[in-house]
């Protein structure tokens, strides 16, 4: 066992680090004593995490990553460790884009694509990349940012609630690969959390003024979440729901399973705004 909690003094990379979650997880880092790579596409937004950390006397680096390309996330990991001058001992998988508005079989194919190469391959090529690394260090690690969506399977996000039950599914059998060694695996699976994801995406206005009210009403900040997260880390926690309408949907899906769906549907069918299986696509960024 570490002498110390393993969200302390750490040497962390975290993808989509630029805002939202992402950013949160690497301001909290660094609180605590870390050193911090913050990693985005877009790499002016991760250097205004470094400078937030920077302004508060902590120690990060920002670094343009796409992680639906393997030779980025290779690269990533190659000059995270010449950074810090040593290995990397935790890893946040938490980059990610929403796509919604449309049902399955209308949704566009390159939707499915365009969200499953961010939210699935991402995680997978920053698992597939840090484990041996990790597993050669013989501590350490990985945070999978899922969704209660994973499990929620809400109407009309076919794409995102995918990638994001198939995110749930690898850390689960990362975590059972892990057994024995001395690597945590944390599933992040939030609801709503209060960043600036509606702000950014193609969200038809019925659609967002609803979202917007549900969010100001039930939704949790992004630094609870990750301070949830991180000492759920430390305690070893494969599941982490920081909300507790996250936890009443998980039992209620595994309780009565059929019920939950003819439920899903029904607010699916009343709740929607009307033309919402007509409406444009939204792509957002969920990190």
């Amino acid at each position: 066992m570490f002498a110390h909690p393993r969200s302390h003094q750490s040497s962390a990379v975290i993808t989509g680090a630029g805002s939202g979650i992402g950013r949160a997880f690497a301001l909290e880092l660094a609180a605590r004593g870390g050193r911090v790579v913050c990693s985005d596409i877009q790499l002016g937004a991760a250097q205004e995490t470094v400078k937030l950390i920077e302004a508060n006397g902590g120690k990060a680096l920002a670094l343009k990553c796409d992680v639906s390309k393997l030779e980025e996330v290779v690269a990533l990991a190659d000059k995270s460790e010449q950074w810090l001058g040593g290995p990397v001992d935790l890893v946040v998988n938490n980059a990610g884009v929403g796509v919604g508005g449309l049902p399955i079989g209308r949704q566009p194919i390159e939707d499915w694509r365009f969200t499953i190469d961010v939210n699935l391959w991402g995680v997978v090529h920053g698992c597939h990349v840090f484990t041996p690394r990790l597993r050669a260090l013989g501590r350490g690690g990985i945070i999978n940012v899922s969704s209660a969506a994973s499990f929620g399977s809400g109407a009309l996000m076919g794409p995102y609630n995918a990638s994001k039950a198939a995110v749930l599914a690898l850390s689960e059998t990362l975590r059972a690969e892990l057994v024995g060694t001395d690597v945590r695996v944390v599933a992040l699976c939030p609801t709503f959390v209060k960043t600036n994801i509606l702000q950014n995406g193609r969200i038809p206005s019925k659609t967002s003024e609803l979202a917007k009210k549900v969010m100001a009403r039930i939704g949790m900040s992004a630094e609870t979440v990750v301070e949830k997260t991180l000492n759920g880390l430390d305690r070893d926690q494969l599941y982490v729901l920081p909300q507790l309408d996250a936890r009443i949907l998980w039992r209620a899906k595994r309780l009565a399973p059929a019920v939950y769906v003819r439920g899903t549907g029904w607010l699916s069918r009343n709740l929607a705004p009307r033309g919402a299986d007509s409406a444009a696509p939204a792509r957002v960024r969920t990190d």
